[in-house]
């Protein structure tokens, strides 16, 4: 495996996307990034314990696809969320909510017979066993997406289109819609797709098959070797990527040792070998697991945006990872473009001394106390 840096990857210097709509769209309504999916009302509790103790619990919101267009958001990017909530309060929430840290949730469409989706969750670590999670969401107004139930322009109208597998495990329309949005059609958005293989919402257990179907469709992948070996039995990034040889870049998470990005070859030959580029994760004290993977995705997303080579791509989403672990909660302000430019272009050693703690997205520039490279 050979690592790269800047500039070395194959077109890693250009940008995502033009500023002309694709067909069938108003320039006016154009925006960065559009992410679909359901979001839920978050009930976190006020004290560790477990649900049948905790007395009482704060009210958030989760989501996956609406996290990334959140933090993309706080990062100075536009974005949308297209989703389905019910005409009730907690529908209400969600949409003010979402609007709130400066997302378009002009196209969410309520539903006046299905209720919004809710869950609730201990103060553990979810990334173990020591948590426990309750889900309200069968039936959720979420689960009646379909194709015929999404605006097309609000879909088309982005420079990215992110997804998640998520969504296909929610009903038959979900998973249509799913197949639909990741088909490789002239004039669609760059399809970005997180696996985030959930096994226990897949009843039927054709979540792997379908899964997998989905990521070739897409442009970019984001799947943990964890997922990957869970829902494919594929072991290593090099079996990923002979799995997905059509989209042009696949992420493959490896938690605390880094992640790889494994480009098509330049010519588009699936059986030809890409340029790999390997960056490992940041030191950092972790204050709550949760939510980062949805920020690396944001992370690197933005990077895409902006054009940076795929190094940086990936120095990116593991700083946005690192503000979401070194924060309470699934959402956290993402470091300061100035300041996570600056530490992207860090060279190899100083990269790999980085230590970041509570605060760091705060540091001032010129002295960054929570920043240390010992």
């Amino acid at each position: 495996m050979t690592a790269t840096g800047p500039g070395n990857a194959p077109g890693a210097q250009e940008a995502v996307g033009t500023t002309d709509a694709p067909h069938g769209t108003d320039a006016v309504d154009m925006v960065d990034v559009v992410a679909i999916g359901e979001s839920m009302v978050a009930f976190r509790p006020v004290r560790p314990g477990r649900l049948a103790d905790v007395p009482a619990f704060d009210r958030g919101i989760g989501g996956a696809e609406s996290n990334v267009a959140c933090v993309l958001a706080a990062a100075g990017h536009t974005t949308r969320w297209v989703g389905r909530v019910g005409a009730d309060g907690f529908g209400d929430h969600l949409v003010e909510a979402i609007g709130a840290h400066g997302v378009d949730v002009s196209h969410v469409r309520r539903d006046p017979d299905r209720p919004t989706g809710v869950y609730f969750r201990t103060a553990g670590d979810r990334s173990t066993d020591a948590h426990e999670v309750a889900y309200y969401r069968a039936g959720s107004a979420a689960s009646a997406m379909s194709p015929d139930g999404v605006d097309p322009a609000a879909v088309r109208a982005g420079r990215i289109l992110h997804l998640s597998g998520i969504t296909a495990a929610l009903s038959d329309g979900c998973r249509d819609l799913m197949r639909d949005l990741t088909a490789r059609r002239p004039g669609r958005p760059l399809v970005s797709f997180d696996v985030n293989h959930r096994p226990g919402l897949w009843r039927d257990g054709h979540g792997p098959e379908v899964l997998l179907d989905l990521a070739r469709g897409a442009d970019i992948v984001f799947v943990g070797d964890d997922e990957a070996r869970e829902a494919w039995g594929l072991r290593g990034a090099r079996a990923v990527r002979e799995a997905l040889p059509e989209p042009r870049l696949v992420v493959v998470k490896q938690g605390r040792d880094g992640a790889v990005a494994l480009e098509r070859d330049p010519d588009g030959r699936p059986d030809a070998d890409g340029t790999v580029t390997f960056v490992p994760a940041l030191h950092v004290d972790v204050v709550a697991a949760v939510g980062a993977g949805d920020a690396f995705a944001a992370g690197f997303l933005s990077a895409t945006l902006r054009g940076l080579p795929v190094r940086d791509r990936l120095r990116h989403g593991h700083l946005t990872a690192a503000a979401a672990l070194t924060a309470p909660g699934d959402l956290a302000p993402p470091p300061a473009r100035a300041l996570a430019d600056r530490l992207a272009a860090l060279d190899d050693t100083a990269w790999g001394r980085l230590r970041l703690g509570p605060g760091w997205t705060r540091a001032d520039e010129e002295a960054d106390e929570e920043v240390r490279t010992p």
